[in-house]
């Protein structure tokens, strides 16, 4: 694949577009109506990944399915969607437009999400959960590019994106609870809403202009000189489309590395909707509309991230204004966010599995969500900001390999939650923890790529201790693992011993 074009290049081509027909040109107004678009598609994309998180029960009772590996398949099918979608609409989106590509999907959205609702048996549910995470898919790699198409300056171009992944992460905690509370009139309602939801916005969805420089081009009538494009068969044109997102996860560094952690990280949150009905009901004993109750720390932690990025946005404008020499070097413009949003998610799953017992009250281990929505949001805010700064007119494909691979993990990693409840919930977490804490340095590597040999080797397998017995079931002795006085007076009341 030909390296990716330099923003001086992608500048020039735009520039040579009419002012009524350059997306750098837009209005204000009509670039504020792009961004609300892309946030509502995407918006509606991440509810429909939880929807049913919090009706899982009342759908088994409805079809008589009790295996509850079976009602996991609900999100992980859709997220089996999220992992093909990408690599068709992506490059897609780079052959036929922006436009048709997001309204085609949004609309294919709504019409699966209908199927859903009137689903006739457990398997037709299933079939249409899988169409929908397919059309659901498209925003994942083609609202980023948007942006990038209408924001030829990184700082508004940045905040614009940040918008955007505030609504990816927000948005999934409040499926369980409408789900939560909606299955108690029926389960049906939960896909219902789900609809009306995505109703509301399809005026501003249908409205979207074309973005899209090459395509813009096109229908202007200025590509007849290209005639290297204009000798290829439509086979190779495809060829070249759909092998690019592909291509570019083996030949750049950068996209694999992003990619694989940001993996790890979507796995995660999605783990939670399984894990979260297994731990607040299965220990507290909450009801379905209160377990939905507990991710809006997440929610919650999202906000705080948003400002945290938006102040880091501000002080790199000001460095860069001021002539400082580390304000002009590309990668101090988003890594060292996504440095910092490592270590919040370690601590939310260390709280998370150090303190779901049954005499701490569910407020505690429910708090861990802050941190993880924080770690979470500025880990995607940051790198898939980074991605698109590196690929301009091929950014769909960069995120439409990164969305392929976190879609895979996601799919995969809750199929494991199940397990919870034969080990006793915690081992589950701090399994988890040991991944984040080898996994959490990769931004600083693709920023240094020295700084992984400072780090001492000996230390990872620390994170192993905890998961042999945290929840032995003994009283706590007022000593940890037998041996050393416990700080904790009060029969370890926050963080129980794990050897007790």
């Amino acid at each position: 694949m030909a390296t990716p074009p330099t923003g001086d290049i992608w500048h020039n081509a735009t520039c040579q577009l009419p002012d009524n027909k350059n997306p750098l040109k837009f209005s204000r107004r009509k670039r504020a109506r792009v961004v609300a678009a892309g946030i509502a598609i995407i918006a509606n994309s991440a509810l429909g990944s939880s929807l049913p998180s919090g009706a899982t029960s009342e759908i088994g009772k409805a079809f008589s399915v009790s295996g509850r590996l079976q009602l996991v398949l609900l999100n992980s099918l859709y997220m089996l969607g999220f992992a093909i979608g990408p690599l068709i609409f992506g490059p897609l989106s780079e052959h036929i437009g922006r436009r048709p590509v997001l309204i085609g999907t949004y609309i294919s959205y709504m019409i699966f999400t209908l199927c859903c609702a009137v689903s006739p048996n457990f398997t037709a549910l299933l079939i249409f959960r899988l169409f929908c995470g397919v059309a659901a898919a498209a925003p994942n790699a083609v609202v980023g590019p948007v942006f990038a198409d209408i924001f030829d300056h990184p700082g508004p171009r940045g905040k614009a994106t940040a918008y955007y992944m505030c609504a990816t992460s927000m948005v999934p905690p409040l499926g369980p609870i409408i789900s939560g509370y909606a299955s108690t009139s029926s389960w049906r309602l939960t896909f219902w809403i789900g609809l009306g939801i995505a109703g509301v916005f399809l005026p501003l969805v249908v409205c979207l202009p074309e973005t899209y420089v090459p395509i813009i081009r096109k229908k202007c009538g200025m590509d007849s000189g290209n005639i290297e494009k204009q000798q290829m068969t439509l086979a190779q044109e495809l060829k070249i489309i759909f092998s690019r997102p592909f291509v570019m996860t083996v030949q750049e560094p950068v996209v694999l590395l992003t990619s694989l952690y940001l993996a790890l990280v979507y796995a995660t949150l999605y783990l939670f909707f399984q894990a979260y009905p297994i731990i607040f009901q299965g220990v507290y004993g909450l009801s379905y509309g209160e377990v939905g109750l507990t991710f809006l720390p997440i929610t919650a932690g999202s906000v705080a991230a948003l400002g945290l990025f938006l102040c880091y946005s501000s002080y790199h404008s000001s460095a860069m204004e001021a002539s400082a020499a580390w304000a002009h070097k590309i990668e101090y413009r988003r890594l060292p966010l996504a440095c910092a949003g490592g270590p919040l998610i370690i601590i939310s799953l260390f709280w998370l599995g150090w303190t779901s017992y049954p005499n701490i009250h569910p407020a505690v281990p429910s708090m861990s969500g802050l941190f993880f929505g924080a770690g979470y949001l500025v880990e995607f805010m940051a790198l898939l900001n980074y991605i698109t700064d590196a690929y301009r007119q091929y950014s769909a494909s960069a995120q439409a390999a990164a969305s392929t691979m976190r879609s895979i993990t996601a799919v995969v990693l809750p199929l494991a939650a199940p397990k919870i409840k034969i080990h006793k919930m915690t081992p589950t977490q701090p399994e988890t923890n040991e991944l984040s804490e080898v996994r959490q340095p990769q931004p600083l590597e693709t920023q240094q790529p020295k700084a992984h040999n400072t780090m001492d080797p000996q230390k990872a397998p620390e994170t192993e201790e905890p998961s042999l017995n945290l929840r032995g079931g003994g009283a706590c002795d007022g000593r940890l693992c037998g041996i050393i006085p416990c700080p904790i007076p009060v029969n370890c009341w926050i963080i129980p011993c794990p050897c007790c």
